[in-house]
């Protein structure tokens, strides 16, 4: 059963979650149950699918009805409430219509929907609708492209559901071809109770164009969005949680954090040089053997002082992934000098580190590289032949003990196989090497790096559970920016233009019009094509790590271009209420962990929330923590005392909740409870569909940043 599909009441035997404020006498009556679910109307637009992307990722139950299908469930009263155990029961907290009435002529939906939300206080989302009166607005004056408009979150939204965003909210314009936002600028209708949220300048007008803002009439509550986007864009990634955050008043079970760490990788040892004219790397698999000279980027004490300078600037420790036998030959090659290892050590503090293998060698299959591509040694009886256990198992423990001699605050659970080897490779090594499993339980490793383009989801081999990296643009082998330049158009240009021809061959992959210039493409394509990539992860609620090369760090430094860009973007955009969360590789392990487990029982039907009054019960499966947004306040109750729940973030306190000791439930009590139960009001008057409003290609289908089109996700070029 997908998460969509879950029933509105679930499951016995499960951890009891409460928050609890006892009701006056005679009033347990009149407080209805409120399910913490949310009802999704979708008629298979990208608006609608994006809140419900943003739900599923954060956590939050939803359920779907589809339009299109001929056996839906009618959304009639019966559907909406019914009672349990006496009280009266909303199944659903919020609901989300693809406009303000998607439903046809003459149904009877439309009037149970608003009798519904009217009765208990339930807010309603219009995901794309056109600006008409029955929406609040006047009809129209602008209706168009908005790719590349700014956008500005008003007084009003500053002071309501976007106050975490300092104002702008900056429309994608990826490609010139392909239309990407489309939207309807109309101001307040006469009379209407109408607050815009967002809004911008309408092109050849005097005045401000709602794009959010919210509806009040009837007794009901409508946030009214009046411009087409889908999960990916930039401008929905920002305005989401305030969207999530407003339906649901505060009150959810889920959360979400916007998170950007970055690993680097090769740290003490050195990283073969890109070969312009070869087009390979000499010294690595990609060239034949015998051509070229190998040259290896190595950084400098004076590259190390810049590191650590830049992190504590930025307030974005880096994680060091170290060779310590980098250092060592090093030593042994230079009289026993190594003075960047003697500043690294000595900055140690201003780094997270993390084992990397002492010598980093490839810990898969033994390669043969005899030719370009290179394949799997074999046995004598044909079968593959691995590195064995006591290699791997040395190559994890020297470098552990290397970095204890150094004093490098280590957690010793972590590690990064050079390469990522010893995990499955397609498609030289679809197995893991069997050796590895027993080799990271003789070392206490609980959380190992990944390539998240090859395996983006987290899972667990022998003792140990996954973190998927995300691998940057900016290549392991370039130090200098023409070297970077120079292999990013080999690998997305024509062959017609010098290229390898790669492009034209995959669909994910989209080549460049022209090679870029060696002097000016960094810093005028492939830093804000790199960056937007990375923003987007950040912006996604993933915590997913970035991981780069300490050759990156050397020479031209060309990493910092593309990390500053990134952060400057966010510092722009978010208020210091919403912070970016760096957090070290074994803390991403285990929010993955979390998250799975939460989902899994979501997935499996296996989770109740509802709220009565002040009190919320969220029932999940023993030992599974749940994972819930509340208002500033909100306090868990113990055996004897209380003690503050989560911790804040965008204005709210969120975070993960297991019961106390001698408890099966967790009691958390809000500072105070949103407005639910019964409004009143008059009947609402019969309004007509709205119709389905334009939906351009880009929305339909997402661009991603930049005429190249190309991903880390899609081409792994990183080692």
């Amino acid at each position: 059963m997908n998460r969509t599909a879950r029933a509105a009441a679930l499951g016995a035997g499960a951890l009891l979650i409460a928050l609890s404020l006892p009701a006056p006498p005679g009033a347990a009556a009149e407080q209805p149950r409120i399910d913490l679910r949310v009802l999704v109307v979708t008629d298979g637009g990208p608006a609608t699918a994006a809140i419900a992307a943003e739900l599923d990722a954060q956590g939050t139950p939803f359920t779907t009805v589809d339009l299109r299908e001929s056996g839906r469930p009618v959304i009639d009263a019966a559907f909406l409430a019914d009672t349990v155990d006496g009280r009266p029961r909303a199944r659903f907290q919020a609901v989300v219509l693809p406009n303000d009435n998607p439903f046809a002529a003459g149904s009877a939906e439309p009037a149970a929907l608003a009798a519904y939300e009217r009765t208990y206080g339930i807010p309603q989302v219009d995901a794309y609708t056109y600006a008409r009166p029955q929406a609040g607005l006047r009809t129209p004056e602008y209706s168009g492209s908005l790719d590349g408009a700014r956008a500005e979150v008003t007084a009003a939204g500053k002071g309501g559901p976007f106050g975490y965003l300092t104002g702008a909210v900056p429309f994608e314009d990826n490609s010139p071809t392909v239309g990407e936002s489309y939207g309807h600028l109309a101001q307040p209708a006469p009379g209407a109770d109408f607050t815009p949220y967002v809004d911008t300048a309408i092109p050849g007008g005097s005045g401000r164009g709602s794009l959010v803002g919210e509806y009040r009439h009837d007794g009901r509550r409508e946030l009214v969005v009046t411009f087409v986007y889908n999960q990916h864009q930039q401008q929905f990634k920002l305005l989401a949680r305030g969207v999530v955050d407003w339906m649901t008043q505060g009150v959810r079970v889920g959360a979400s954090r916007n998170h950007f760490a970055v690993h680097v990788d090769d740290v003490f040892g050195s990283d073969d040089r890109w070969d312009t004219e070869l087009n390979c790397t000499p010294g690595d698999i990609d060239c034949p053997p015998g051509q070229g000279e190998q040259d290896g980027i190595r950084m400098t004490p004076e590259d190390a002082a810049h590191a650590a300078e830049w992190s504590e600037r930025r307030g974005l420790p880096l994680d060091m992934a170290y060779n310590g036998g980098g250092s060592e030959l090093y030593r042994e090659e230079n009289d026993g000098e190594d003075p960047l290892a003697d500043h690294l050590v000595t900055d140690r503090t201003s780094f997270r580190w993390v084992n990397h293998t002492y010598d980093h060698p490839f810990l898969g299959c033994v390669q043969d590289v005899s030719a370009v591509p290179w394949t799997c040694a074999k046995n004598a009886d044909g079968s593959t032949k691995y590195v064995p256990r006591t290699e791997i198992d040395d190559q994890i423990s020297r470098n552990r003990h290397w970095g204890q001699r150094h004093q490098l605050p280590l957690d010793d659970g972590e590690l990064v196989t050079g390469e990522h080897s010893g995990l499955r490779v397609l498609p030289q090594q679809p197995e893991d090497n069997p050796n590895l499993d027993p080799a990271l339980r003789d070392n206490g490793v609980r959380w190992l790096g990944s390539d998240n383009s090859r395996e983006p989801g987290q899972r667990r081999l022998g003792p140990s559970l996954t973190v998927p990296r995300y691998p940057m643009n900016v290549f392991y082998n370039a130090g200098r920016v023409e070297e970077q330049v120079d292999e990013y158009n080999w690998i997305y240009t024509r062959k017609s233009d010098g290229g390898s021809g790669l492009c034209e061959n995959s669909p994910v992959t989209t080549c460049l019009d022209e090679p870029l210039d060696t002097t000016t493409g960094y810093e005028d394509h492939i830093v804000p094509v790199e960056s937007a990539i990375a923003l987007g992860h950040a912006l996604s609620g993933n915590p997913r790590p970035h991981f780069i090369h300490q050759s990156n760090l050397a020479e031209d430094r060309i990493a910092y271009p593309v990390l500053d860009r990134v952060l400057d973007a966010y510092d722009a955009l978010y208020t210091k209420a919403a912070p970016l969360v760096n957090l070290r590789m074994a803390d991403i392990g285990a929010e993955l962990r979390s998250r799975a487990a939460w989902d899994a029982a979501l997935d499996a039907g296996r989770v109740t929330a509802y709220r009565v009054g002040d009190t919320v019960t969220v029932r999940a499966p023993a030992g599974v923590a749940a994972t819930a947004t509340m208002p500033t306040g909100t306090k868990q109750q113990l055996v004897v005392g209380t003690e503050t729940f989560g911790s804040a973030y965008a204005g709210r306190s969120s975070g993960w909740v297991s019961p106390g000791l001698l408890q099966d439930r967790v009691t958390l009590t809000l500072p105070s409870a949103p407005q639910t139960g019964r409004t009143g009001g008059p009947a609402p008057k019969a309004v007509p569909p709205a119709g389905r409003a334009h939906v351009p290609p880009g929305a339909a289908k997402h661009v991603p940043p930049g005429t190249a089109g190309k991903t880390p996700e899609a081409l792994p070029t990183s080692r």
